[in-house]
Formats: structure tokens, sequence, C-alpha cells
């Protein structure tokens, strides 16, 4: 499997895990039409979620992975 196709499903696991997870809570918490709440749950998953992105370099390509709560940019294979 090539490291553009791991990243897409990384970052795919990644959205789709908080999405669902901001969904139950929100839906839990704001008294919202499920549309906005969906709409919300998006948007904040969006921001939150890591970012995965391979990346050709001299040495081969390469799996970088950014964070919001991570501090400098993650080397991963």
């Amino acid at each position: 499997m090539s490291k553009k196709t791991k990243s897409f499903i990384y970052n795919l696991i990644g959205f789709g895990i908080l999405f669902f997870l901001f969904i139950y809570l929100f839906g839990k918490v704001i008294p919202l039409e499920s549309f906005w709440v969906k709409l919300i749950a998006f948007v904040v998953a969006t921001v939150i979620a890591p970012k995965f992105q391979a990346v050709r370099t001299k040495d081969g390509e390469r799996l970088f992975m950014k964070w919001i709560f991570m501090k400098g940019i993650k080397v991963l294979e």
C-alpha cells in the first residue's frame, strides 16, 4: 500500500471517529435540529482531527502527521 493511500485512510479514520463522537456529544448537549448538530460536528472535527500527508523526500516517500495538540510535525514512516 502506498504512503498516499495510507495518509488518506488515516485522515479518514481520524476525522470519522471525531465526527461521530461529536455528533453524539453535541446531540445530547445542544437542543438543535439534526442538520445543525451535524454541521457543528463537521466543523469541529475538521479543525481538531490530525492531518496526515505523504511527502517525497531525498530518502524516498515519508509519512508526516501534524496535530493541533502536538508541537511540531511528527515523522511516522
